[in-house]
């Protein structure tokens, strides 16, 4: 059974931090490309950022550049979104998700295989 659990939201502050995790299991995590997407109610889903498999090529959107940090450790086959300088309108579920693909840019339109729950990130004072 393929799972993706997210874990880490919460509420905060503007200007603070959050580090989300996604585990992963079900699946062989290393030969996906992980991403992390949100949605805000009204809103249109934004893709935020991207890893490759291996760990060393990422992209972000420019709406959360230079704040946020995705990463990967595959041997924990763990994906994480550490989000730094929040501002309110970072408010939203986000979602990791994994697909075949091997691009690396946040502007594609990917084809996900498989997707979690979501966690909610509030960010207000």
């Amino acid at each position: 059974q393929v799972q993706l659990v997210e874990s880490g939201g919460g509420l905060v502050q503007p200007g603070g931090s959050l580090r989300l995790s996604c585990a992963a299991s079900g699946f062989t995590f290393t030969s996906y490309t992980m991403t992390w997407y949100r949605q805000a109610p009204g809103k249109e889903r934004e893709l935020v950022a991207v890893i490759s498999r291996g760990g060393m090529n990422t992209d972000y959107a420019d709406s959360v550049k230079g704040r946020f940090t995705i990463s990967r450790d595959n041997a924990k086959n763990t994906v994480y979104l550490q989000m730094n300088s929040l501002k309110p309108e970072d408010t939203a579920v986000y979602y990791c998700a994994a697909t075949k693909s091997l691009a690396i840019a946040t502007r594609i339109q990917y084809n996900y295989d498989y997707w979690g729950q979501g966690a909610q990130v509030t960010v207000s004072s």
